[in-house]
């Protein structure tokens, strides 16, 4: 079970409400308000969505993304590039690390700074993911 909701802060409702976070007992949760009635929806369910679709979007890019990377962390070497771009071919498997440690409170700020944002409806579905730098489905706007 996470320690606590990972994209706290960047969840939003379907009419642009920010959700809270919360918790029931140790679980945590993003709160939506229903027209006053506060819907508990747990985190997980939602995190683990939104990570799966971050890391459908990097399936066939982990080869660039590991070059630019390496360019980033000053390592532009072949086994930094490899190494980075095997982690990122087995990022799935780090997600349970990821849910318990978090995402740093000043990455979510910089992610909500960015534009990036989870819009999930009364149900706990993610409708969709809005991300910094990318056109969405729609014809890109």
């Amino acid at each position: 079970m996470p320690a606590q909701p990972l994209f706290a802060g960047l969840v939003i409702d379907e009419d642009g409400n920010p959700a809270e976070s919360s918790f029931i007992g140790s679980e945590p949760c993003y709160v939506v308000n229903d027209a006053g009635f506060r819907r508990h929806i747990p985190a997980e369910q939602i995190d683990r969505v939104v990570l799966g679709q971050m890391t459908d979007m990097m399936k066939g890019s982990e080869g660039l993304i590991s070059e630019q990377t390496a360019k980033m962390l000053g390592q532009d070497d072949p086994f930094s590039r490899a190494l980075i771009e095997q982690q990122l071919k087995n990022i799935d498997k780090q997600f349970d690390a990821l849910m318990q440690a978090g995402i740093p409170e000043d990455m979510r700020a910089y992610l909500g700074m960015m534009g990036f944002k989870v819009v999930i409806n009364y149900h706990g579905e993610v409708i969709r993911v809005e991300q910094p730098g990318r056109a969405d489905d729609e014809g890109g706007e």
